[in-house]
């Protein structure tokens, strides 16, 4: 999509009600959560089939955090 129908795009969007782009955000937001959820859960497939389990990735956070 070339950046000049993004534009138009974002346009239209401001030019919504404020009713209609409400629940165009709000579909959005459940798009990209939708989104999250499987890239999450692919992730922990992947995770799982190396041997990754729940407790080695915090583990990992907590070092990230609080390195030694």
């Amino acid at each position: 999509m070339s950046q000049s129908a993004v534009q138009e795009i974002l346009q239209r969007i401001q030019q919504l009600p404020d009713e209609d782009r409400l629940l165009l955000e709000a579909r959005l937001a459940e798009l990209a959560e939708d989104e999250w959820r499987l890239a999450a859960a692919t992730a922990r497939r992947a995770a799982g089939a190396g041997g990754i389990d729940q407790a080695a990735i915090d583990r990992a956070i907590e070092e990230l955090r609080h390195p030694s």
